[in-house]
Protein backbone atom coordinates (compact mmCIF):
# COMPACT_ATOMS: atom_id res chain seq x y z
CA UNK A 1 0.00 0.00 0.00
CA UNK A 2 2.92 2.48 0.59
CA UNK A 3 3.59 2.06 -3.37
CA UNK A 4 0.47 3.29 -4.13
CA UNK A 5 0.16 6.27 -1.47
CA UNK A 6 3.70 7.10 -3.05
CA UNK A 7 2.18 7.41 -6.09
CA UNK A 8 -1.07 9.42 -5.94
CA UNK A 9 0.70 11.90 -4.05
CA UNK A 10 2.91 13.26 -6.58
CA UNK A 11 0.18 12.91 -8.92
CA UNK A 12 -2.35 15.48 -6.40
CA UNK A 13 0.57 18.06 -6.56
CA UNK A 14 0.86 17.67 -10.36
CA UNK A 15 -3.01 17.83 -10.64
CA UNK A 16 -3.26 20.89 -8.32
CA UNK A 17 -0.12 22.73 -10.12
CA UNK A 18 -1.73 22.57 -13.73
CA UNK A 19 -5.18 23.90 -11.89
CA UNK A 20 -2.96 26.51 -10.87
CA UNK A 21 -1.74 27.17 -14.48
CA UNK A 22 -5.36 26.93 -15.71
CA UNK A 23 -6.67 29.85 -13.41
CA UNK A 24 -4.19 31.68 -13.75
CA UNK A 25 -3.82 31.76 -17.59
CA UNK A 26 -8.11 32.13 -17.64
CA UNK A 27 -7.96 35.11 -15.49
CA UNK A 28 -5.53 37.23 -17.88
CA UNK A 29 -7.41 36.15 -20.75
CA UNK A 30 -10.37 37.42 -18.69
CA UNK A 31 -8.60 40.91 -17.74
CA UNK A 32 -7.41 40.82 -21.68
CA UNK A 33 -10.78 40.44 -22.55
CA UNK A 34 -11.80 42.88 -21.05
CA UNK A 35 -9.26 45.44 -22.22
CA UNK A 36 -9.68 44.34 -25.99
CA UNK A 37 -14.08 44.79 -25.64
CA UNK A 38 -13.54 48.22 -24.68
CA UNK A 39 -11.07 48.64 -27.64
CA UNK A 40 -13.46 46.42 -30.25
CA UNK A 41 -14.26 48.89 -32.07
CA UNK A 42 -10.60 50.28 -33.06
CA UNK A 43 -9.67 46.51 -33.53
CA UNK A 44 -12.24 45.83 -35.93
CA UNK A 45 -11.32 49.33 -37.71
CA UNK A 46 -7.70 47.41 -38.18
CA UNK A 47 -8.97 44.32 -39.55
CA UNK A 48 -11.32 46.06 -42.19
CA UNK A 49 -8.51 48.07 -43.74
CA UNK A 50 -8.11 45.55 -46.02
CA UNK A 51 -11.32 45.31 -47.49
CA UNK A 52 -11.42 48.97 -47.73
CA UNK A 53 -8.19 49.12 -49.80
CA UNK A 54 -10.29 46.53 -52.11
CA UNK A 55 -12.49 49.15 -52.66
CA UNK A 56 -15.62 48.35 -50.69
CA UNK A 57 -16.28 51.03 -48.01
CA UNK A 58 -19.91 49.39 -46.60
CA UNK A 59 -20.18 46.43 -44.35
CA UNK A 60 -23.81 45.21 -43.55
CA UNK A 61 -25.48 43.03 -40.52
CA UNK A 62 -28.91 42.31 -40.81
CA UNK A 63 -29.27 40.74 -37.50
CA UNK A 64 -30.08 43.06 -34.70
CA UNK A 65 -27.51 41.10 -32.48
CA UNK A 66 -25.01 40.94 -35.59
CA UNK A 67 -23.00 43.58 -34.51
CA UNK A 68 -22.41 43.20 -30.93
CA UNK A 69 -21.59 39.49 -30.93
CA UNK A 70 -19.25 41.00 -33.82
CA UNK A 71 -17.23 42.85 -31.10
CA UNK A 72 -17.31 40.18 -28.56
CA UNK A 73 -15.88 37.99 -31.31
CA UNK A 74 -13.08 40.24 -32.15
CA UNK A 75 -12.47 41.14 -28.78
CA UNK A 76 -11.91 37.47 -28.15
CA UNK A 77 -9.89 37.06 -31.28
CA UNK A 78 -7.39 39.75 -29.90
CA UNK A 79 -7.65 38.57 -26.42
CA UNK A 80 -6.13 35.10 -27.62
CA UNK A 81 -3.36 36.50 -29.89
CA UNK A 82 -2.58 38.77 -26.69
CA UNK A 83 -2.20 36.14 -24.38
CA UNK A 84 -0.49 33.21 -25.76
CA UNK A 85 2.68 34.41 -24.80
CA UNK A 86 1.39 33.99 -21.00
CA UNK A 87 0.14 30.56 -22.30
CA UNK A 88 2.76 29.73 -23.93
CA UNK A 89 4.97 30.46 -20.65
CA UNK A 90 2.70 28.40 -18.12
CA UNK A 91 2.45 25.40 -20.24
CA UNK A 92 6.71 25.95 -20.37
CA UNK A 93 6.30 26.34 -16.59
CA UNK A 94 4.11 23.30 -16.07
CA UNK A 95 6.68 20.68 -18.20
CA UNK A 96 10.00 22.61 -17.39
CA UNK A 97 10.45 20.77 -14.28
CA UNK A 98 9.99 17.01 -15.86
CA UNK A 99 12.50 18.00 -18.52
CA UNK A 100 16.34 17.21 -18.55
CA UNK A 101 18.40 20.01 -19.15
CA UNK A 102 19.47 19.03 -22.66
CA UNK A 103 15.93 18.62 -23.44
CA UNK A 104 15.55 22.02 -22.19
CA UNK A 105 17.55 23.56 -24.20
CA UNK A 106 16.17 21.49 -26.97
CA UNK A 107 12.38 22.61 -26.66
CA UNK A 108 13.39 26.77 -24.73
CA UNK A 109 14.66 27.79 -28.67
CA UNK A 110 11.35 26.73 -30.48
CA UNK A 111 8.77 27.82 -27.55
CA UNK A 112 10.38 31.22 -27.91
CA UNK A 113 10.36 31.05 -32.17
CA UNK A 114 6.60 30.23 -32.21
CA UNK A 115 4.69 33.45 -31.69
CA UNK A 116 7.32 35.11 -33.86
CA UNK A 117 6.83 32.33 -37.12
CA UNK A 118 2.95 32.54 -35.87
CA UNK A 119 2.98 36.71 -36.11
CA UNK A 120 5.15 36.60 -39.22
CA UNK A 121 2.04 33.90 -40.69
CA UNK A 122 -0.31 36.45 -39.76
CA UNK A 123 1.27 39.47 -40.72
CA UNK A 124 1.67 37.94 -44.39
CA UNK A 125 -2.37 37.25 -44.76
CA UNK A 126 -3.21 40.32 -43.48
CA UNK A 127 -0.63 42.79 -45.52
CA UNK A 128 -0.27 40.31 -49.08
CA UNK A 129 -3.05 37.62 -49.35
CA UNK A 130 -6.06 39.40 -47.71
CA UNK A 131 -5.81 42.72 -50.66
CA UNK A 132 -5.21 40.19 -52.92
CA UNK A 133 -7.98 37.54 -52.53
CA UNK A 134 -10.54 40.49 -51.59
CA UNK A 135 -9.69 42.05 -54.93
CA UNK A 136 -10.23 38.98 -56.44
CA UNK A 137 -13.47 37.96 -54.79
CA UNK A 138 -15.04 41.43 -54.97
CA UNK A 139 -14.16 41.65 -58.90
CA UNK A 140 -16.95 39.76 -59.62
CA UNK A 141 -19.15 43.25 -59.11
CA UNK A 142 -20.79 44.54 -62.22
CA UNK A 143 -23.60 43.69 -64.81
CA UNK A 144 -24.82 40.03 -65.03
CA UNK A 145 -27.48 40.30 -67.96
CA UNK A 146 -28.57 43.26 -67.61
CA UNK A 147 -28.92 43.12 -63.68
CA UNK A 148 -26.52 45.10 -61.15
CA UNK A 149 -24.65 42.67 -58.87
CA UNK A 150 -22.96 44.51 -55.96
CA UNK A 151 -21.20 42.93 -52.89
CA UNK A 152 -22.70 43.79 -49.72
CA UNK A 153 -20.28 41.96 -47.10
CA UNK A 154 -21.85 41.84 -43.62
CA UNK A 155 -19.97 42.23 -40.27
CA UNK A 156 -19.87 38.43 -38.91
CA UNK A 157 -18.92 37.05 -42.58
CA UNK A 158 -16.36 39.31 -43.24
CA UNK A 159 -14.68 38.99 -39.60
CA UNK A 160 -14.48 35.07 -40.12
CA UNK A 161 -13.10 35.82 -43.64
CA UNK A 162 -10.27 37.62 -41.72
CA UNK A 163 -9.65 35.56 -38.81
CA UNK A 164 -10.19 32.33 -40.94
CA UNK A 165 -7.38 34.06 -42.64
CA UNK A 166 -5.10 35.78 -39.98
CA UNK A 167 -5.09 32.22 -37.63
CA UNK A 168 -4.52 29.71 -40.67
CA UNK A 169 -1.66 31.63 -42.29
CA UNK A 170 -0.10 31.79 -38.37
CA UNK A 171 -0.23 28.36 -37.46
CA UNK A 172 0.85 27.34 -41.23
CA UNK A 173 4.27 29.21 -40.60
CA UNK A 174 4.85 27.25 -37.34
CA UNK A 175 5.11 24.22 -39.87
CA UNK A 176 9.31 24.14 -39.72
CA UNK A 177 9.28 24.66 -36.15
CA UNK A 178 7.08 21.36 -36.12
CA UNK A 179 9.21 19.47 -38.11
CA UNK A 180 12.56 19.97 -36.38
CA UNK A 181 11.09 19.16 -33.18
CA UNK A 182 9.69 16.09 -34.71
CA UNK A 183 13.26 15.81 -35.89
CA UNK A 184 15.15 16.94 -32.89
CA UNK A 185 12.49 14.03 -31.18
CA UNK A 186 13.87 11.23 -33.65
CA UNK A 187 10.16 10.78 -35.30
CA UNK A 188 11.28 11.67 -38.80
CA UNK A 189 14.95 11.75 -40.34
CA UNK A 190 15.93 15.07 -43.08
CA UNK A 191 16.01 12.22 -45.40
CA UNK A 192 12.27 11.03 -45.06
CA UNK A 193 11.49 14.99 -45.34
CA UNK A 194 13.69 15.28 -48.45
CA UNK A 195 11.79 11.98 -50.22
CA UNK A 196 8.75 12.97 -49.04
CA UNK A 197 8.20 16.28 -51.06
CA UNK A 198 5.11 14.83 -53.46
CA UNK A 199 3.20 14.21 -50.39
CA UNK A 200 3.93 17.45 -48.88
CA UNK A 201 2.49 19.20 -51.76
CA UNK A 202 -0.26 17.27 -51.12
CA UNK A 203 -0.41 17.82 -47.57
CA UNK A 204 -0.10 21.49 -48.46
CA UNK A 205 -3.20 21.65 -50.94
CA UNK A 206 -5.52 19.77 -48.23
CA UNK A 207 -4.30 22.27 -45.50
CA UNK A 208 -4.99 25.13 -47.80
CA UNK A 209 -7.88 24.13 -48.87
CA UNK A 210 -9.17 24.08 -44.80
CA UNK A 211 -7.79 27.15 -43.72
CA UNK A 212 -8.95 29.78 -46.44
CA UNK A 213 -11.93 30.18 -48.36
CA UNK A 214 -12.79 28.35 -51.33
CA UNK A 215 -11.07 30.16 -53.96
CA UNK A 216 -8.18 29.73 -55.75
CA UNK A 217 -6.36 32.47 -55.26
CA UNK A 218 -6.67 32.71 -51.12
CA UNK A 219 -5.63 28.54 -51.31
CA UNK A 220 -2.57 29.06 -53.54
CA UNK A 221 -1.58 32.57 -51.27
CA UNK A 222 -1.39 29.77 -48.66
CA UNK A 223 -0.47 26.96 -50.42
CA UNK A 224 2.93 28.40 -51.78
CA UNK A 225 3.96 29.72 -48.64
CA UNK A 226 3.24 26.86 -46.94
CA UNK A 227 5.51 24.03 -49.13
CA UNK A 228 8.54 26.95 -49.49
CA UNK A 229 8.49 26.34 -45.55
CA UNK A 230 8.69 22.73 -45.71
CA UNK A 231 11.88 23.51 -47.64
CA UNK A 232 12.96 25.93 -45.20
CA UNK A 233 12.59 23.21 -42.25
CA UNK A 234 14.52 20.65 -44.40
CA UNK A 235 17.43 23.50 -44.83
CA UNK A 236 17.56 24.40 -41.32
CA UNK A 237 17.26 20.81 -40.03
CA UNK A 238 20.68 20.23 -42.52
CA UNK A 239 22.30 23.30 -41.11
CA UNK A 240 21.46 21.72 -37.44
CA UNK A 241 23.35 18.81 -38.57
CA UNK A 242 26.38 20.56 -40.06
CA UNK A 243 27.01 22.55 -37.06
CA UNK A 244 26.51 20.06 -34.73
CA UNK A 245 29.39 18.24 -36.37
CA UNK A 246 31.23 20.30 -36.57
CA UNK A 247 31.08 21.42 -32.77
CA UNK A 248 31.75 17.46 -32.04
CA UNK A 249 34.41 17.63 -34.45
CA UNK A 250 35.87 21.15 -32.56
CA UNK A 251 35.37 19.77 -29.26
CA UNK A 252 37.25 16.79 -29.92
CA UNK A 253 40.13 18.18 -31.85
CA UNK A 254 40.12 20.63 -28.24
CA UNK A 255 40.30 17.07 -25.80
CA UNK A 256 43.39 15.51 -28.26
CA UNK A 257 45.25 18.72 -27.93
CA UNK A 258 44.77 19.45 -24.30
CA UNK A 259 45.67 15.27 -23.50
CA UNK A 260 48.87 15.54 -25.88
CA UNK A 261 51.59 13.39 -26.34
CA UNK A 262 52.29 10.53 -24.42
CA UNK A 263 55.37 10.41 -21.62
CA UNK A 264 57.59 8.42 -22.90
CA UNK A 265 58.65 5.44 -20.43
CA UNK A 266 62.15 5.96 -18.26
CA UNK A 267 60.83 9.37 -16.41
CA UNK A 268 60.43 11.48 -19.62
CA UNK A 269 64.41 10.88 -20.19
CA UNK A 270 64.96 10.82 -23.67
CA UNK A 271 67.74 9.53 -25.53
CA UNK A 272 70.14 10.00 -22.64
CA UNK A 273 72.30 6.76 -21.45
CA UNK A 274 72.42 5.79 -17.37
CA UNK A 275 75.13 6.58 -14.76
CA UNK A 276 78.49 5.21 -16.11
Amino acid sequence: MKDIDDTKAPLFEHLVELRRRLLWSLVVLAVAFGVCFYFARQIFAVLVQPLLQAGQGKLIFTDVFEAFFVEVKVALFAALMLCFPVFATQIWKFVAPGLYVKEKRALLPFLLFTPVFFGAGAAFAYFAAMPWALHFLLGFEGQVGGVEQEALPGVGNYLSFATRFLFGFGVAFLLPILLMILERAGLVTREQLANSRRYAIVGAAVVSAVLTPPDVVSQLMLLVPLYALYELAILAIRVTHWRASRAAKSASAVGEKEEGPEAPPGGGRVGGSGPI
